[in-house]
């Protein structure tokens, strides 16, 4: 048996930082053509080879002459200088200037000799005189006026720009005027990326649920943080749990790479085997970190890289790469912190809190009706992978911090300075006409999490809107069964104005063809039938529960009874869609749903009624912009939407 390696000493998150400074990330330097150096770092100070401009020119369109020629010159007492020539930008001047004499001059032309200042076009007018064409200058001028000499812009042996200068379009203007076409820089750290897990598998490729394997999150999604960074990413093949196969890749990333990340085998498992390659054949620094999520970071070095074990959840490897690795590529790569991405929230709802370690919150961002910020957690669970793109931040929690009240105030690290709160934030029912009807929206957020989550957050302020089946609160009798949620969540409470609702079918779907002659709800509980349900936080699951009571009742029985009845009425799924692909897979007999799925997905369907889908708005915030938009949404294309969807109507 293979001794497990426990988490005893887990060391404090200022310790991790130091174990990550104190490695080695930086590349080599290289040369790059021009072309490809924006967002790079110089290397090194570069100093001017030549001037900028490398003479003298005009910087406008007008009369090249000698600026005493024009003294006293204006518009009551005109001077009129004899016109000898003219130069246009991108020749040389074949013509000299001389005492009482202009020669006419474009914008950036060379100055010709013995001129040294233009008198703008604006402010001459040709004149014929018998002895040849004139010009009469209105406007006196200085030696030097506008023209621009050699070197005004940058002189020859001036410094240009100096080591650590970010290269931005400005930059490469004047690189470009220098004649420069290749630039020293700062190389780009590359990061090798090595997933493990036996259950992963590479998107693209056939994937067995039977046997439990899910698509590799982590590789694309650490890869893109890299490149956010300012990272090279290098994916290298799965490595699976086996330890020769991950040694052979850890030390084929560690000699092609400046950094090895790993994500996965790190916590305290008999199969996890990473921190032993690293303890054989490099060094460990730490194991461990009293941060949530994240405990199981691993941070050492190979002979020629540095090595930071993620850990395998999605949710957690990013958090933990965006708090402690993210900054040293940036060092690394000679990039700058990112421009401040905090902002200054209250928490919507009170969270708790107490496990004694440093806790990184996803946390969601929503206005309230006077434009405040407002601050929720979002937190599925580290495995949840919607979580990336549902939190919109960071909140860092003391380990001393018992729980954030309502109303409290939090600095929120943003993921990226261009995140913004959503237009519109809602929670509630799936439902498929729902979906359609956000897209005409402007960047909407809307959590599924069924009508009674959607209730019970609207009471509470959160959303700005909620959506819901009408009797989504289970009856007394549901509630007994240990199927719903406590009565304190239950209790009718006022939830704001109704926007808009709609009434959709309701059923169980089946095969096509209805294999099993299903007539009803009856046949679930009087046969051997494989059922799969909603979750009980769905509207359409409380329906369903109502009318089973129905059912119980007619038979003089109890609602509980006939639960235990149907075979599979506890296998919950998640989505609208769940129940119908499960029936697809021939995994169940029959499944809860609507008869727009059941069409969608070319099943057959039983129908068992209606229901009304309401769109509920929270009272305090009918008058926040997202919210107007939202209604005049519904007024203006509910209608089609629901049009397009069978078993639905107004």
């Amino acid at each position: 048996m293979t001794d497990r390696k426990e988490f005893r000493d887990l060391a404090e998150p200022e310790r991790a930082h130091e174990a990550i400074a104190s490695l080695d990330l930086s590349p080599e330097s290289e040369s790059v053509a021009l072309t490809e150096a924006r967002g790079r770092v110089l290397a090194e100070r570069f100093d001017a080879e030549r001037d900028v401009p490398g003479f003298d020119r005009a910087s406008m369109d007008g009369f090249a002459v000698k600026a005493r020629d024009t003294f006293g010159a204006d518009e009551a007492d005109p001077t009129v200088l004899d016109l000898v020539g003219e130069v246009h930008a991108g020749t040389e001047p074949d013509v000299e200037v001389g005492e009482g004499e202009a020669v006419e001059i474009s914008t950036g032309a060379v100055m010709p000799p013995g001129a040294d200042a233009v008198v703008m076009v604006e402010r001459t007018d040709y004149v014929d005189r018998d002895d040849g064409t004139g010009v009469e200058i209105r406007t006196a001028v200085a030696p030097g006026d506008h023209t621009m000499l050699a070197g005004a812009d940058i002189a020859a042996g001036q410094r240009a720009l100096g080591p650590g200068t970010r290269l931005t379009a400005r930059e490469i203007g004047l690189l470009s005027a220098l004649g420069v076409d290749e630039v020293p820089v700062r190389g780009t750290p590359r990061v090798g990326i090595i997933s493990t897990g036996d259950e992963l598998v590479r998107p693209g490729n056939p994937l067995s649920d039977e046997a439990g394997q899910i698509y590799d999150v982590n590789s694309y999604t650490i890869a893109a943080a890299v490149e956010e960074a300012g990272g090279d990413p290098v994916l290298y093949p799965h490595a699976g749990d086996d330890y020769e196969e991950m040694e052979r890749l850890l030390l084929e990333a560690s000699e092609e790479c400046d950094l090895v990340l790993s994500s996965g085998s790190t916590s305290a498992s008999a199969v996890d085997v990473i921190y032993r390659v690293i303890e054989s054949r490099g060094e460990l620094l730490l194991h461990g970190v009293a941060v949530k999520p994240g405990k199981p970071m691993l941070i050492g070095r190979f002979p020629d890289s540095a090595y930071v074990g993620l850990p395998g959840y999605p949710v957690s490897a990013l958090t933990i790469f965006r708090a402690f690795v993210a900054p040293a590529i940036r060092e690394a790569a000679g990039l700058p912190a990112p421009a401040t991405a905090t902002v200054d929230a209250r928490m919507a709802t009170e969270e708790r809190y107490g496990e004694g370690r440093m806790r990184l919150m996803p946390t969601g961002l929503v206005e309230d009706e006077h434009g405040r910020t407002l601050a929720y957690p979002v937190d599925k669970g580290s495995g949840a992978t919607t979580s990336l793109v549902e939190a919109d931040g960071v909140v860092t929690v003391h380990p001393d911090t018992a729980y954030l009240a309502e109303g409290e105030e939090v600095s929120v690290r943003l993921f990226s300075p261009d995140v913004r709160p959503p237009s519109v934030l809602g929670v509630g029912e799936d439902d498929p006409a729902l979906s359609r009807l956000l897209d005409s929206l402007d960047s909407p957020r809307y959590l599924p999490f069924g009508s009674r989550e959607g209730l019970r957050r609207l009471r509470n302020g959160v959303p700005d809107f909620a959506v819901a089946t009408e009797g989504a609160e289970p009856r007394s009798d549901e509630r007994a069964s240990g199927d719903a949620a406590s009565d304190a969540e239950s209790r009718s409470a006022s939830t704001g104005s109704e926007l808009a609702s709609y009434v959709r079918e309701w059923g169980l779907i089946v095969p096509p063809d209805n294999p099993d002659d299903i007539e009803g709800l009856a046949d679930l509980v009087d046969r051997d039938l494989r059922f799969i349900n909603r979750g009980t936080n769905s509207g359409l699951r409380t329906t369903l529960g109502n009318a089973v009571a129905d059912l119980a009742e007619e038979r003089g029985t109890t609602r509980h009874e006939l639960v235990e009845s149907i075979s599979g009425f506890e296998l919950t799924v998640k989505a609208h869609e769940s129940p119908a692909r499960k029936v697809a897979a021939g995994t169940a007999d029959a499944g809860l749903g609507l008869r727009s799925t059941a069409d969608e997905l070319d099943l057959d369907f039983v129908p068992l009624g209606e229901e009304r889908v309401r769109i509920l708005v929270n009272p305090n915030r009918e008058e926040k912009a997202g919210v107007e938009e939202l209604a005049a949404a519904l007024d203006s294309t509910l209608v089609g939407v629901l049009e397009g969807l069978s078993g639905v109507r107004p």
